[in-house]
Protein backbone atom coordinates (compact mmCIF):
# COMPACT_ATOMS: atom_id res chain seq x y z
CA UNK A 1 0.00 0.00 0.00
CA UNK A 2 1.39 3.36 -1.05
CA UNK A 3 1.53 6.78 1.17
CA UNK A 4 1.72 10.16 0.22
CA UNK A 5 1.03 12.91 2.98
CA UNK A 6 -1.51 11.81 4.51
CA UNK A 7 -3.68 10.19 2.03
CA UNK A 8 -3.36 6.35 1.38
CA UNK A 9 -3.54 5.24 -2.65
CA UNK A 10 -5.99 2.05 -2.57
CA UNK A 11 -5.88 0.07 -5.07
CA UNK A 12 -7.85 -3.05 -4.62
CA UNK A 13 -11.59 -2.57 -3.06
CA UNK A 14 -14.38 -5.22 -2.59
CA UNK A 15 -18.00 -4.13 -2.65
CA UNK A 16 -21.12 -5.84 -1.24
CA UNK A 17 -23.78 -5.08 -2.90
CA UNK A 18 -24.24 -4.40 -6.87
CA UNK A 19 -27.52 -2.44 -6.26
CA UNK A 20 -28.58 1.26 -7.04
CA UNK A 21 -25.62 2.32 -4.88
CA UNK A 22 -23.50 -0.71 -5.46
CA UNK A 23 -22.50 -0.43 -9.55
CA UNK A 24 -22.16 2.75 -9.95
CA UNK A 25 -19.64 3.14 -7.62
CA UNK A 26 -17.96 0.14 -8.93
CA UNK A 27 -18.09 1.72 -12.36
CA UNK A 28 -16.05 5.12 -10.67
CA UNK A 29 -13.84 3.70 -8.58
CA UNK A 30 -12.35 1.56 -11.53
CA UNK A 31 -12.77 4.19 -13.77
CA UNK A 32 -10.07 5.89 -11.08
CA UNK A 33 -7.84 2.79 -11.25
CA UNK A 34 -8.99 0.50 -8.38
CA UNK A 35 -8.92 -3.10 -8.78
CA UNK A 36 -12.62 -3.91 -8.18
CA UNK A 37 -14.99 -7.22 -6.98
CA UNK A 38 -18.19 -6.94 -6.52
CA UNK A 39 -20.57 -9.39 -5.30
CA UNK A 40 -24.25 -9.99 -6.22
CA UNK A 41 -27.08 -12.69 -5.35
CA UNK A 42 -27.44 -13.84 -8.91
CA UNK A 43 -25.62 -15.78 -11.32
CA UNK A 44 -27.23 -14.16 -14.25
CA UNK A 45 -26.38 -10.12 -12.35
CA UNK A 46 -22.93 -12.24 -12.05
CA UNK A 47 -21.93 -12.41 -15.71
CA UNK A 48 -23.78 -9.12 -16.77
CA UNK A 49 -20.78 -8.12 -14.51
CA UNK A 50 -17.93 -9.88 -15.73
CA UNK A 51 -19.91 -8.64 -19.34
CA UNK A 52 -18.83 -5.10 -18.25
CA UNK A 53 -15.28 -5.90 -17.09
CA UNK A 54 -15.61 -5.71 -13.03
CA UNK A 55 -15.14 -9.00 -11.27
CA UNK A 56 -18.33 -10.22 -9.97
CA UNK A 57 -18.65 -13.03 -6.48
CA UNK A 58 -22.02 -14.73 -5.67
CA UNK A 59 -22.54 -13.44 -1.95
CA UNK A 60 -25.48 -13.24 -0.14
CA UNK A 61 -25.64 -12.34 3.93
CA UNK A 62 -28.38 -14.35 4.97
CA UNK A 63 -27.10 -17.79 3.25
CA UNK A 64 -24.65 -19.70 5.69
CA UNK A 65 -22.65 -21.07 2.46
CA UNK A 66 -18.93 -20.66 2.94
CA UNK A 67 -17.84 -16.52 1.55
CA UNK A 68 -15.29 -16.62 -1.01
CA UNK A 69 -11.88 -15.51 0.08
CA UNK A 70 -11.04 -13.95 -3.02
CA UNK A 71 -13.90 -11.85 -3.12
CA UNK A 72 -12.11 -10.55 0.53
CA UNK A 73 -8.76 -10.39 -0.99
CA UNK A 74 -8.88 -6.79 -1.09
CA UNK A 75 -7.19 -3.90 1.18
CA UNK A 76 -10.65 -2.56 1.47
CA UNK A 77 -14.38 -3.52 1.74
CA UNK A 78 -17.46 -1.72 1.53
CA UNK A 79 -20.54 -2.82 2.56
CA UNK A 80 -23.23 -1.47 0.62
CA UNK A 81 -26.15 -3.62 1.21
CA UNK A 82 -29.57 -3.55 2.58
CA UNK A 83 -29.50 -5.30 5.21
CA UNK A 84 -30.34 -5.78 8.86
CA UNK A 85 -29.14 -9.33 9.31
CA UNK A 86 -26.92 -9.23 12.65
CA UNK A 87 -26.25 -12.90 12.62
CA UNK A 88 -25.02 -12.82 8.82
CA UNK A 89 -22.67 -9.48 9.81
CA UNK A 90 -21.34 -11.77 12.20
CA UNK A 91 -20.53 -14.36 10.18
CA UNK A 92 -19.10 -11.68 7.57
CA UNK A 93 -16.50 -10.04 10.51
CA UNK A 94 -15.67 -13.69 11.27
CA UNK A 95 -14.11 -14.31 7.57
CA UNK A 96 -13.13 -11.60 7.60
CA UNK A 97 -10.32 -12.69 10.16
CA UNK A 98 -8.60 -14.68 7.46
CA UNK A 99 -8.61 -11.91 4.93
CA UNK A 100 -6.17 -9.04 3.92
CA UNK A 101 -9.08 -6.65 4.30
CA UNK A 102 -7.75 -3.80 6.87
CA UNK A 103 -10.13 -1.04 6.37
CA UNK A 104 -14.28 -1.35 6.19
CA UNK A 105 -16.49 1.46 4.70
CA UNK A 106 -20.17 0.45 6.54
CA UNK A 107 -22.87 2.42 4.23
CA UNK A 108 -25.29 2.45 7.07
CA UNK A 109 -28.42 4.96 7.05
CA UNK A 110 -29.60 7.93 9.12
CA UNK A 111 -32.32 6.86 10.39
CA UNK A 112 -30.22 5.29 13.51
CA UNK A 113 -30.55 8.77 15.11
CA UNK A 114 -33.97 9.28 17.42
CA UNK A 115 -35.91 11.84 16.85
CA UNK A 116 -34.97 14.47 18.49
CA UNK A 117 -37.08 17.09 16.74
CA UNK A 118 -33.89 19.45 16.26
CA UNK A 119 -30.17 18.83 14.26
CA UNK A 120 -28.66 15.75 15.10
CA UNK A 121 -24.91 15.29 14.67
CA UNK A 122 -22.39 12.28 14.50
CA UNK A 123 -20.91 12.40 17.90
CA UNK A 124 -23.02 13.66 20.57
CA UNK A 125 -24.83 9.88 21.42
CA UNK A 126 -27.65 10.63 19.37
CA UNK A 127 -28.27 7.42 18.11
CA UNK A 128 -31.45 5.28 18.82
CA UNK A 129 -29.07 2.16 20.84
CA UNK A 130 -31.96 -0.54 19.48
CA UNK A 131 -31.86 0.04 16.00
CA UNK A 132 -30.28 -2.99 14.05
CA UNK A 133 -27.96 -0.52 11.87
CA UNK A 134 -26.42 1.09 14.91
CA UNK A 135 -25.67 -2.42 16.70
CA UNK A 136 -24.41 -3.63 13.30
CA UNK A 137 -21.94 -0.61 12.87
CA UNK A 138 -20.60 -1.06 16.29
CA UNK A 139 -19.81 -4.74 15.47
CA UNK A 140 -17.59 -3.44 13.01
CA UNK A 141 -16.53 -0.13 14.83
CA UNK A 142 -15.69 -2.41 17.88
CA UNK A 143 -13.65 -5.24 15.43
CA UNK A 144 -9.81 -4.91 15.90
CA UNK A 145 -8.96 -7.22 13.30
CA UNK A 146 -9.50 -3.83 10.33
CA UNK A 147 -10.66 -0.23 10.70
CA UNK A 148 -14.32 1.02 10.07
CA UNK A 149 -15.80 4.07 8.91
CA UNK A 150 -19.15 4.34 8.66
CA UNK A 151 -21.22 6.54 6.05
CA UNK A 152 -25.08 7.39 7.34
CA UNK A 153 -26.62 8.26 4.35
CA UNK A 154 -30.40 9.63 4.40
CA UNK A 155 -32.80 9.41 1.69
CA UNK A 156 -31.52 8.41 -1.65
CA UNK A 157 -32.40 9.98 -4.46
CA UNK A 158 -31.30 10.06 -7.95
CA UNK A 159 -31.68 7.95 -10.95
CA UNK A 160 -34.15 5.55 -10.59
CA UNK A 161 -35.11 7.38 -7.63
CA UNK A 162 -37.05 10.92 -8.25
CA UNK A 163 -38.64 11.72 -5.38
CA UNK A 164 -41.89 12.62 -7.03
CA UNK A 165 -42.32 9.24 -7.49
CA UNK A 166 -42.08 7.86 -4.10
CA UNK A 167 -45.61 8.49 -2.99
CA UNK A 168 -47.23 7.34 -6.26
CA UNK A 169 -49.94 4.45 -5.95
CA UNK A 170 -52.33 6.44 -3.52
CA UNK A 171 -49.45 6.63 -0.87
CA UNK A 172 -50.20 8.95 1.77
CA UNK A 173 -46.83 11.36 3.19
CA UNK A 174 -46.86 10.91 7.09
CA UNK A 175 -45.90 13.79 9.06
CA UNK A 176 -46.36 16.27 6.55
CA UNK A 177 -44.82 19.19 8.60
CA UNK A 178 -41.18 16.84 9.04
CA UNK A 179 -38.55 18.33 7.46
CA UNK A 180 -37.07 16.33 4.53
CA UNK A 181 -33.29 13.88 4.65
CA UNK A 182 -31.96 13.26 1.76
CA UNK A 183 -28.66 12.63 -0.34
CA UNK A 184 -28.18 12.29 -4.68
CA UNK A 185 -26.49 9.57 -5.85
CA UNK A 186 -23.56 11.90 -7.07
CA UNK A 187 -22.80 12.93 -3.56
CA UNK A 188 -23.31 9.03 -2.08
CA UNK A 189 -20.15 8.03 -4.36
CA UNK A 190 -18.31 11.62 -4.01
CA UNK A 191 -18.18 10.97 -0.29
CA UNK A 192 -17.15 7.59 -0.66
CA UNK A 193 -14.84 8.56 -3.13
CA UNK A 194 -13.24 11.16 -0.69
CA UNK A 195 -12.93 8.53 2.60
CA UNK A 196 -10.99 7.18 0.50
CA UNK A 197 -8.82 9.32 -1.08
CA UNK A 198 -8.44 11.11 2.56
CA UNK A 199 -7.84 7.85 4.55
CA UNK A 200 -10.50 8.78 6.81
CA UNK A 201 -10.61 5.69 8.52
CA UNK A 202 -12.81 5.23 12.25
CA UNK A 203 -15.18 7.84 11.70
CA UNK A 204 -18.68 7.68 11.66
CA UNK A 205 -19.69 10.45 8.78
CA UNK A 206 -23.38 11.61 8.03
CA UNK A 207 -24.51 11.83 4.51
CA UNK A 208 -27.05 14.91 4.00
CA UNK A 209 -27.81 17.58 1.49
CA UNK A 210 -27.47 21.06 3.04
CA UNK A 211 -31.50 21.98 3.12
CA UNK A 212 -34.55 20.28 4.87
CA UNK A 213 -37.87 21.43 3.46
CA UNK A 214 -40.89 20.25 5.13
CA UNK A 215 -42.80 17.30 3.00
CA UNK A 216 -45.72 19.59 2.59
CA UNK A 217 -43.21 22.00 0.38
CA UNK A 218 -40.90 19.33 -1.29
CA UNK A 219 -43.27 16.70 -2.29
CA UNK A 220 -45.81 18.12 -4.16
CA UNK A 221 -42.79 20.16 -6.53
CA UNK A 222 -41.25 17.45 -7.22
CA UNK A 223 -44.31 15.64 -8.30
CA UNK A 224 -45.60 18.24 -10.07
CA UNK A 225 -41.81 18.57 -12.19
CA UNK A 226 -42.57 15.60 -13.96
CA UNK A 227 -46.23 15.52 -13.96
CA UNK A 228 -47.04 13.42 -11.04
CA UNK A 229 -50.20 14.18 -9.67
CA UNK A 230 -49.95 15.45 -5.98
CA UNK A 231 -49.70 13.39 -2.71
CA UNK A 232 -51.74 12.84 0.07
CA UNK A 233 -50.84 14.21 3.20
CA UNK A 234 -52.10 12.48 6.56
CA UNK A 235 -54.02 14.87 8.89
CA UNK A 236 -51.71 13.64 12.13
CA UNK A 237 -49.43 16.12 13.44
CA UNK A 238 -45.57 15.63 13.36
CA UNK A 239 -44.63 13.42 16.55
CA UNK A 240 -41.31 13.52 15.83
CA UNK A 241 -38.24 14.29 13.80
CA UNK A 242 -34.50 14.87 13.02
CA UNK A 243 -32.38 17.29 11.23
CA UNK A 244 -28.98 15.85 9.54
CA UNK A 245 -26.49 17.82 10.11
CA UNK A 246 -23.63 17.60 7.44
CA UNK A 247 -20.82 20.08 9.11
CA UNK A 248 -18.50 17.52 9.58
CA UNK A 249 -17.67 15.94 6.28
CA UNK A 250 -17.12 19.46 4.96
CA UNK A 251 -15.20 20.47 7.63
CA UNK A 252 -13.37 17.46 8.46
CA UNK A 253 -13.12 16.07 4.66
CA UNK A 254 -13.43 19.22 2.75
CA UNK A 255 -16.52 17.98 0.55
CA UNK A 256 -18.74 20.14 -0.75
CA UNK A 257 -21.48 18.68 -2.27
CA UNK A 258 -22.73 18.45 -5.60
CA UNK A 259 -26.60 19.04 -5.09
CA UNK A 260 -26.91 21.12 -1.76
CA UNK A 261 -29.96 22.32 -2.28
CA UNK A 262 -32.91 19.82 -3.47
CA UNK A 263 -35.78 22.67 -3.85
CA UNK A 264 -33.50 23.90 -6.91
CA UNK A 265 -31.86 19.80 -7.65
CA UNK A 266 -35.61 18.78 -9.97
CA UNK A 267 -35.71 21.79 -12.15
CA UNK A 268 -32.04 21.58 -13.15
CA UNK A 269 -33.40 17.98 -14.73
CA UNK A 270 -30.56 15.90 -12.51
CA UNK A 271 -33.38 13.06 -12.14
CA UNK A 272 -34.46 10.46 -14.93
CA UNK A 273 -37.74 10.31 -15.59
Amino acid sequence: MSHQTGRCLINSISILGRGWLGLPLARRLSQLGHRIRISTRSAAKQAELSAQGLSGYLFDIDRTDALSLELLDSDTLIIAITSKNKEGFQRLIAALADSKVRQVLFISSSSVYQNLNREVSEDEAAEDPEHPLYQIENLFRTNTNFTTSVIRFSGLVGPKRHPGRFFRGGKTVKQPDAPINLIHLDDCIGLIETIIKQSAWGEVFNGCSDTHPIKREFYPLVAKAIDMPCPAFSDAQTSGYKIVGNDKIKHQLGYQLQHPDLLKLYNANHFER
